[in-house]
């Protein structure tokens, strides 16, 4: 049996920091909205007498072993079921840049849960799978759901938000990847002298750091860096053609999360 999965990136309209927990990450509040750009999944089971999980796919950027964040939903999928073993194959095409603050890791996350949910026939309600989503990081709860949402927590917390249909555009450095562990780092560090005004608090954490960003901010100030970055978007408007930037500028919001195509 196979079953393909859509899976969409997001955008934070806003982030907002609201303080520190004592597990050690963040609270947050942040607006976010899944955009027309994706990843597909597609994930083919067989029945066999022990439990395999098998990845590939079109990137040479991720890995393709129990590091993935799809391996561990797929591994947390079946400890959560007790489902007899099977083999599962699950093929993941990239299109969502990578480090990119655009939750192309969690989506695919979520995209696999749901999609192995459907594959076996619904054993798990919506809310264990959030339960899972919740377990594996904080945008997933998110990505699984899609659309306009207001997050809080970790970001497992949703709160839907009237849909708005806009365009957007996307412009991210080539070369410039940078992790969710950084970015709050850097943030923590750099509060203690006090916080500028920036739609998003882990853009004005980053951007004195690197060069591509204030490169971005000088050519296009409305721009604004969607999650821990590298990616900016703008709304309604297009980015110009530009030596070592990944650029795509014809993308939409979209209401929905991940789901079978």
């Amino acid at each position: 049996m196979e079953i393909k999965i859509q899976c969409p990136a997001k955008i934070n309209l806003t982030l907002k920091i609201t303080g520190k927990r004592e597990d050690g990450f963040h609270n947050i509040e942040s607006i976010m909205q899944t955009i027309s750009l994706y990843d597909y999944l597609t994930i083919n089971i067989e029945e066999s007498n022990k439990y395999e999980i098998n990845l590939s796919g079109s990137s040479n950027e991720i890995p393709y072993n129990e590091k993935n964040l799809v391996y561990k939903a797929a591994m947390l999928f079946f400890e959560r079921t007790n489902i007899s073993a099977h083999k599962i194959y699950i093929h993941i095409e990239k299109n969502i840049p990578v480090a990119a603050g655009l939750a192309g890791g969690s989506t695919d996350a979520a995209g696999t849960l749901y999609g192995m949910n459907k594959i076996f026939n619904e054993p798990l309600s919506r809310a264990e799978l959030h339960e899972l989503c919740a377990k594996l990081g904080s945008d997933l709860n998110f990505c699984l759901e899609g659309g306009r949402q207001l997050t809080e927590g970790r970001g497992e917390i949703l709160k839907p938000l009237e849909f708005e249909e806009f365009d957007v555009a996307l412009i991210k450095p080539v070369n410039l990847g940078i992790s969710a562990k950084e970015a709050y780092t850097k943030f923590a560090r750099k509060e203690k002298n006090g916080r500028e005004v920036f739609a998003n608090d882990l853009e004005w954490a980053l951007i004195a750091d690197y060069k591509e960003l204030l490169e971005i901010k000088k050519l296009y100030p409305q721009a604004v860096m969607s999650g821990s970055g590298s990616t900016y978007f703008g709304i309604n408007m297009k980015f110009n053609p530009q030596e070592g930037f990944w650029i795509n500028n014809d993308l939409k919001t979209v209401p929905f999360g991940v789901r079978i195509v």
